[in-house]
């Protein structure tokens, strides 16, 4: 009987000690789940699991309200204060074309000048509508066609849509008409007086061609503003990587290039101070390239249009974000501080980069040489830690 009752206690003994076994390896798996699942969520969160915490993801930058600054601050104010001085330029057009005195050319030579120094605030932005009407071409492509202006004059033949009349309108074709059409203003005058004169025609349709393109490419901001906020992601048709290789590609072409290295002969065996940019007006060439550079350096660090006061996001505060150095030093700083160095040298030149050229072209050429070592800082080592590819071809090699 004794026996009996110990064998039945030693099985109930085993039955327990089993049961206890099961429920702490429950437990245990239980644990590790709890702690596994709290280490997945350590790589979105910051969860502490046991003495140890799980990173935080890292900070992304906020390309969107870089976005937002550029068009509302930057780009559409710039715009409209062009398109505002370009108004004030075609009334005055319109009242010489009425009355062709000295007085009233003097006027619209006035706001021709006031207008191409807005315009050096909105070239380079070749984007939305205005890369689909080509806009930049057909306001401010230099040399000036003048044969092309002449023939359409002596045919009177106004109508200036083909590729092929391009560069015979917008601002050189204004600079060849109010300057160039006669050695003195006394010519200039005489052919604008004549008897149903076709130069005075062209001047008005060339002026209001301006007006109506303008137009095209303001009115389109409002919804394309949305659509270009809205692309954020880095890809080779977002705004971002798109507008970024816009603006090198003007920094590198229509400034470093045009203006400054294809007259001064970088590119061509002989000096070609005739292909300055104004080259009728010649004494505002200067005047343009400083106007050029303190535009670009004013996106760049991300300055309100007219409103140095007022920042926002821009490619020095992305690169300040990535902490991107070159040799130790912040990229973004030397970015800036070498647009500095091309200002400064700019403003060494002649007025009239004619003159500049044919009297001490050196000087010119180190200009060239310092607008070029931006080019690289940007084309190089900006795209590369901005992880951007260049979208356009490259014949110099930079």
């Amino acid at each position: 009987m004794k026996q009996r009752v110990f064998l039945i206690v030693f099985i109930l003994y085993l039955s327990c000690s089993k049961s206890s076994e099961n429920v702490d390896e429950v437990e245990q798996v239980n644990t590790e789940q709890t702690i596994q699942g709290n280490q997945t969520t350590s790589e979105t969160t910051s969860t502490t699991v046991g003495t140890s915490t799980a990173p935080s993801p890292a900070p992304t930058f906020d390309r969107e309200s870089m976005l937002i600054f550029w068009a509302d601050s930057i780009i559409v104010p710039a715009y409209q204060n062009f398109n505002t001085d370009l108004l004030i330029l075609s009334e005055s057009v319109n009242a010489f074309a009425s009355n062709p005195s000295e007085v009233n050319l003097d006027l619209v030579r006035s706001n021709w000048i006031t207008s191409y120094k807005s315009w050096q605030h909105i070239e380079m932005f070749n984007i939305g509508m205005a890369e689909e009407i080509f806009y930049i071409n057909r306001m401010n492509v230099y040399p000036l066609n003048v044969s092309r202006v002449e023939n359409n004059i002596s045919s009177s033949d106004f109508e200036i849509e083909h590729p092929n009349d391009y560069p015979a309108q917008g601002f050189p074709a204004l600079d060849y008409l109010l300057f160039g059409i006669g050695s003195n203003d006394s010519e200039i005058l005489e052919k604008f007086n004549s008897e149903n004169s076709s130069y005075l025609m062209y001047l008005v349709i060339i002026t209001n061609k301006m007006v109506e393109l303008t137009n095209i490419v303001i009115n389109d901001w409002p919804s394309y503003r949305d659509v270009f906020i809205a692309s954020t992601e880095n890809t080779a048709t977002s705004s971002i990587n798109k507008l970024t290789n816009d603006f090198i590609y003007y920094y590198e072409k229509g400034f470093r290039a045009n203006k400054i290295g294809i007259p001064a002969g970088v590119f061509s065996a002989d000096e070609l101070p005739e292909l300055v940019e104004a080259y009728y007006k010649k004494d505002i060439s200067k005047t343009l390239a400083l106007e050029a550079i303190n535009a670009i350096s004013a996106f760049f660090k991300g300055q309100a249009y007219n409103d140095e006061n007022t920042t926002g996001n821009s490619f020095k505060t992305y690169l300040e974000f990535l902490q991107t150095t070159k040799d130790g030093n912040p990229l973004g700083q030397l970015i800036i501080d070498q647009f500095e160095i091309a200002k400064n040298s700019i403003n060494e030149l002649n007025d009239d980069f004619t003159i500049q050229i044919q009297n001490d072209n050196l000087q010119m050429l180190l200009t060239y040489d310092h607008i070029q070592v931006a080019v690289v800082l940007m084309k190089v080592d900006m795209l590369q830690a901005l992880n951007i590819n260049v979208d356009y071809i490259d014949a110099d090699g930079d």
